[in-house]
């Protein structure tokens, strides 16, 4: 299949390109999509068992939604009859949905009407799963699977059924279904969706391309310093945490959009945990030696190199929930050289996790244990793709259609690349973090988890703390983690940050654009916090570097090398652990 030579033969080509098409999705993350189809069936077992005792509502929706058809068919008869009159929609998209945006799926009324069809039976599922009376986890999970189900089912996913597919490929006599072909052979053998050009990005040079050393690495990660910018810096360096499921160049992106350039150039000596990607060897990696080999072998190399006495403190998401462990086991061990902490969308109390609680539960961990005791690992990739199941349309869907039925190459993105370099989780840190985080909640009990051989309280955390949430995120809610500034006794500054999990945190100064709100009532809950919040326009990061600058400490001169005697310049930054893919 050379782009020089398409297929003559239509049908040829519209057979291979189903079959291809079928062979992959079928392979895509195969044990993700067998577990999402388990899960799916049972809900919807859940909701049929219960409308066989109760049909009323089960007719009535059914009932509804014959009308709607009815309604549908009859204004199509009336536009054969009144050609040229406009014809009042029976169903229309959603605000914000961009599947059905061509011209071809409004002025071609087969199209129209399959378009219409699809969203009449959208609504009728949903509004069953919505209206299920199940109990609250059986219920979550009906609604998130039939979402799923739903998005998956558009038209807009189908070449046969998609306008804007078929008219290009007859523009272009079939070149795109080849183009699209040869995209999806491509990401068949990396084994998963590409969502960027990845070829437009390399470590080092357009992207993590600070300017820094890596001046101490063990087996679990490399500490990366970076050079000043400034004459002089604050004496108390930053120590940045980052999540462990994710690399930790989010923060380090191009030099427009970098947290960690943005943090050099405030006069602060920064240092970052690149965590190793674990492998089969790894699997027993605990959150114990995250927190004594990680995190407090980060803070005292760092302590060494600056000489400081104090650091600041910086974290991200997971990140934060090890930063905020490693602040109570320092707390009991009365060690106070950590002078700040920020939190980025970190959640400590994990009573409401959101929509990622729909893969949560004891069976669907057990059946995932039992896969770890075979792989020491969980797969980035099935992770990256159980975030993208939560944005299907956006990050799933949108893709297949661009890519493959119209075959087109994805432009370059700088998120979307490091969201497509995910790493994996030892077994056993990954079991203790389901198990007493997001199934027992113990984090936000005294004295109920023993770390590093101390048992842990959070309100021992006396430190001035940041704590950044997004009013859009789906992965760790604002409402939840708001209820974590209740868990630490020091002074809190809560901010709300716009967009999501992370677009919210991204948002440079540079480009100081969206909002975010600040000075909420603080002790009587998140919503009345928000009522009484004052909205602030642009980046808040200008409001977080004035925060730190009161605990930035003296001036000193910056410094003229990296690392010391004991710690020098193993190699320069981003180093080699980052670089380690999972493809």
């Amino acid at each position: 299949m050379s782009k020089e030579q398409p297929f003559k033969n239509p049908q040829e080509l519209f057979e291979q390109f189903n079959q291809q098409t079928t062979e992959f999705m079928e392979g895509f993350a195969t044990s993700q999509g067998q577990e999402m189809m388990k899960e799916f069936t049972k809900a919807w077992n859940s909701l049929a068992t219960q409308s066989l005792q109760d049909p009323n509502s089960w007719m009535e929706a059914m009932g509804n939604y014959q009308k709607e058809q009815l309604k549908l068919w009859s204004s199509f008869a009336t536009a054969f009859q009144q050609q040229g009159d406009k014809v009042e929609k029976v169903a229309q998209p959603a605000h914000g949905d961009r599947r059905f945006a061509g011209k071809e799926w409004n002025e071609n009324p087969v199209f129209d009407y399959l378009k219409q069809s699809y969203l009449l039976a959208s609504n009728m599922l949903s509004q069953m799963a919505d209206n299920a009376n199940l109990d609250d986890e059986n219920q979550k999970k009906l609604a998130f699977y039939t979402r799923y189900f739903i998005d998956a089912m558009s038209p807009t996913n189908f070449a046969a059924t998609n306008p804007e597919v078929l008219k290009l490929a007859m523009e272009t006599k079939g070149q795109s279904l080849v183009d699209g072909l040869q995209n999806m052979l491509g990401d068949m053998e990396k084994g998963r969706i590409s969502m960027t050009n990845e070829q437009a990005f390399e470590l080092g040079k357009n992207i993590a391309a600070s300017d820094g050393a890596v001046v101490f690495e063990n087996e679990m990660f490399q500490l990366i310093q970076y050079s000043p910018t400034t004459e002089q810096v604050n004496e108390r360096p930053i120590v940045i945490v980052p999540p462990c499921i994710n690399k930790f160049y989010i923060l380090d992106l191009q030099p427009e959009n970098s947290y960690v350039k943005y943090s050099v150039d405030q006069g602060y000596t920064v240092f970052i945990i690149s965590w190793k990607n674990p492998d089969k060897e790894s699997g027993g990696l605990s959150w114990d030696d995250y927190i004594e080999n990680g995190t407090l072998t980060a803070f005292n190399v760092a302590k060494d190199i600056t000489k400081a006495k104090k650091i600041n403190t910086v974290s991200w998401c997971v990140g934060g929930t090890i930063l905020a462990t490693t602040l109570a086991v320092m707390a009991k061990r009365k060690d106070q050289s950590v002078c700040s902490a920020t939190f980025f969308t970190t959640m400590l109390d994990f009573s409401d996790p959101g929509e990622l609680g729909v893969f949560i539960d004891k069976s669907q961990i057990s059946q995932r244990e039992a896969q770890l005791k075979h792989t020491g690992v969980l797969s980035g990739k099935d992770l990256a793709l159980a975030f993208s199941m939560l944005r299907a349309n956006d990050l799933i869907w949108s893709y297949v259609v661009n890519n493959y039925l119209k075959g087109k190459n994805p432009a370059p993105f700088d998120i979307l690349y490091w969201n497509s370099d995910p790493t994996n989780l030892p077994a056993t840190m990954y079991s203790y973090y389901l198990h007493n985080m997001y199934l027992e909640n113990k984090l936000v009990e005294p004295d109920a988890l023993t770390l590093c051989g101390e048992k842990i309280n959070l309100a021992d955390v006396k430190v001035p703390v940041y704590f950044l949430s997004t009013i859009d995120d789906h992965i760790a809610p604002w409402k939840t983690t708001f209820t974590g500034t209740n868990l630490f006794s020091g002074p809190i500054e809560f901010v709300l940050g716009a967009s999501g999990h992370i677009a919210g945190v991204i948002n440079p100064a540079s480009k100081n654009k969206r909002n975010y709100w600040i000075n909420g009532q603080a002790g009587k809950g998140a919503d009345a916090w928000l009522d009484s919040a004052e909205s602030q326009k642009g980046s808040w990061w200008p409001h977080w570097a004035a925060w730190l600058k009161k605990r930035g400490g003296n001036t000193v001169d910056a410094p003229k090398q990296l690392g010391n005697a004991e710690y020098k310049e193993i190699e320069a930054a981003p180093g080699r652990y980052v670089k380690e893919r999972i493809d």
